[in-house]
């Protein structure tokens, strides 16, 4: 059983979410607590617009995750999304002045850091960098680099970029409600980290994380991101869609939506009808469902349109996305969602959700798509965990290795030295043995 103890903290427009969890000695997630709050009028399309109401919401979140766990929560991996994030490819070279030159672990972290020192837009920063291949004179798309003999050695990375004042706002709110941010990431690289296999990663497959606010994409190809972009609406603007379309309130349109709603009007019956109450005064209001699923489906076409317009203006074809399409997040829990991206793709389409990282505890409650962003922070945190684990323990073999090595160079030469004392002194025993028997008288 692994002792560590890890949050993941995931903000949303809608809600935000808690979730604390260890790793069990399968390499499994045993959830211990679960906490969420509403963050409705707090965040906006993934960024903050009230400083104070989201500092209470996590601060809520939070203390219903530590009340369930029973556990002090004091630092959290946290997610960022939002209309702010922008993505892009970027090439980078270095050549070395030795040839032929062996290429170590420095080259590459020195090819890696130079990727933070691009020109950005003004206000904006770099959340991250992501390795895709390198190049080393004529050998393209190599892995991993070190080792191999070169002159040049090129990268190709794709860089993920957000405005300043929003990463920091996220970050205010965190530490006012008296947490420290261990780390930040982009959720959608969190939720495929929840729900995509090492097989579809490898294969090309664009995961989309369908929250309330904004629409995520990822996609994945030969296991590595060559593709993300943010959608400014999600849920959201369906049920105001609903709401204007209708001529009901937004809760009574979020009513309609969940529970008899359909991305597919063909399943529905063109007769059916719902009922709901009038304002007061006023007689109940009849909502065809075969309006309702129009209404549904023309908004998530458009939310199709964008994400295929993402990937073709990248270069990425539809070939290329053998692994298909995986669903996640609040909205991906339509009624026939994923047959209306089957059949508006041609696209292999799946619903996605944490459950096969899961193991204990809480594990069928976390298993719903809406915590799929969340337990990928947690992922993704226990990964960082346990590469400085490595690397400390490389280094202390290292330095182990240095003193042993020291200490073996230290034991020759006491020993030489050692060697050379007895020399000497068998050498003057013998001086004094000679000049004994010249000194004697033998008769």
């Amino acid at each position: 059983m692994n002792d560590k103890i890890l949050v993941g903290l995931d903000f949303g427009t809608t809600k935000i979410c808690a979730v604390v969890a260890r790793k069990n000695i399968h390499g499994k997630i045993d959830i211990l607590g679960i906490g969420k709050s509403e963050s409705r009028g707090a965040i906006e399309r993934g960024s903050v617009v009230n400083i104070d109401k989201t500092t209470k919401a996590i601060r809520n979140a939070v203390d219903a995750a530590r009340i369930q766990s029973a556990v002090d929560i004091q630092t959290v991996y946290v997610g960022i999304a939002g209309e702010h994030i922008r993505s892009f490819n970027n090439h980078g070279i270095i050549t070395f002045p030795d040839s032929p030159h062996e290429i170590t672990k420095e080259d590459v972290k020195r090819l890696y850091e130079d990727m933070f020192r691009i020109a950005l837009q003004p206000g904006e920063q770099i959340i991250h960098v992501l390795p895709q291949e390198y190049e080393v004179d004529n050998h393209r798309n190599v892995m991993d680099p070190v080792g191999m003999s070169g002159v040049r050695l090129a990268g190709n990375f794709h860089i993920v970029a957000g405005k300043t004042s929003a990463v920091q706002n996220i970050l205010r709110c965190v530490q006012r409600a008296g947490l420290h941010a261990e780390n930040i990431f982009l959720e959608p690289i969190a939720s495929s980290a929840a729900v995509l296999s090492e097989e579809e990663k490898e294969a090309g497959t664009v995961l989309i994380d369908i929250g309330g606010g904004t629409t995520d994409v990822v996609f994945y190809k030969d296991n590595v991101i060559r593709h993300t972009h943010i959608i400014p609406f999600g849920g959201n603007i369906i049920t105001s869609d609903i709401r204007e379309g209708c001529s009901i309130m937004q809760n009574q349109a979020e009513v309609l939506k969940v529970r008899f709603g359909s991305a597919l009007p063909m399943t529905v019956k063109y007769n059916e009808i719902v009922t709901i109450p009038g304002l007061q005064g006023r007689p109940p209001k009849e909502i065809s469902r075969y309006m309702l699923a129009e209404i549904i489906s023309a908004r998530l076409q458009e939310v199709i349109t964008f994400i295929l317009r993402g990937l073709y203006e990248n270069g990425f074809k539809k070939n290329d996305i053998v692994g298909g399409m995986v669903l996640t997040g609040g909205g991906s829990m339509l009624r026939d969602i994923k047959s209306l991206f089957e059949y508006t793709t041609g696209l292999d389409c799946r619903l996605g959700n944490p459950s096969q990282h899961l193991a204990g505890g809480l594990a069928e409650e976390a298993s719903n798509p809406i915590y799929s962003t969340a337990i990928g922070l947690i992922l993704e945190g226990f990964k960082i965990e346990e590469s400085m684990e490595t690397e400390e323990q490389t280094q202390e073999g290292q330095e182990k290795s240095t003193t042993i090595s020291h200490q073996k160079e230290l034991n020759k030469i006491e020993k030489k030295r050692t060697k050379a004392w007895l020399s000497e002194i068998f050498s003057r025993t013998k001086e004094v043995i000679s000049d004994s028997f010249k000194n004697t008288n033998i008769e």
